[in-house]
């Protein structure tokens, strides 16, 4: 279903899914200049439902604010509107007692992270897919939801800036290298692991 949060005067566009008995749902947080229709993002969302966990595809930008390139890279408004999604979903009817989780692509991971380090024990767990967790360097430390850092093989310095951010999360943590794996996963059958790797990960945490 879409849905709908506004922000003063404009409005930030989602996408809803919660598949019947669902206990959990998982929050979406874009890379930069993606957003709700992402195709790699709604393929994990897809197996996530199938595994019976909500899922909330959103744009953290209006439309306005897309026009300047520099707002998808701006780390700090993303984890704001991270933040105003997830009370969102705490408010809704239909969601408000599901245990929520974030799963962050790209530079959606270092939001993902930074929020879950700001609202501690709301968050029961992070997923971050080929990520930048090193642009939330300074907040790891506080990070204390279940963290799993999927990186492709062959994304060499995207690696290297994973381990040194998994050194510094002090919270339950895995880094998974994906053999053969490009920064977006796109060779056969390699965002279908990182899917099922996903989902793994939240029906542990999420219940």
């Amino acid at each position: 279903m879409e849905v709908e949060i506004k922000i003063n005067d404009e409005g930030i566009k989602g996408i809803l899914e919660v598949p019947k008995e669902a206990k959990g749902i998982v929050i979406f947080s874009h890379g930069s200049g993606s957003g709700r229709l992402s195709p790699r993002n709604n393929f994990v969302a897809k197996v996530l439902q199938k595994a019976g966990i909500a899922t909330l595809l959103i744009d953290l930008l209006t439309p306005e604010e897309e026009l300047d390139r520099r707002n998808v890279f701006d780390i700090p408004l993303l984890t704001e509107r991270l933040k105003l999604a997830t009370e969102f979903i705490q408010k809704k009817p239909l969601t408000k007692k599901f245990a929520i989780g974030y799963f962050g692509a790209s530079t959606g991971a270092a939001s993902a992270l930074r929020a879950s380090a700001a609202l501690g024990s709301q968050i029961k767990a992070v997923v971050s897919r080929g990520g930048r967790p090193d642009m939330a360097m300074e907040d790891l430390p506080q990070v204390k939801s279940p963290t799993l850092l999927i990186v492709g093989s062959l994304d060499d310095v995207v690696i290297g800036l994973n381990r040194e951010a998994y050194e510094k999360l002090n919270c339950e943590k895995e880094l998974k290298i994906i053999p053969g794996a490009s920064h977006l996963f796109e060779e056969p059958g390699k965002l279908e692991e990182v899917a099922n790797l996903a989902a793994e990960w939240f029906l542990k945490y999420l219940g």
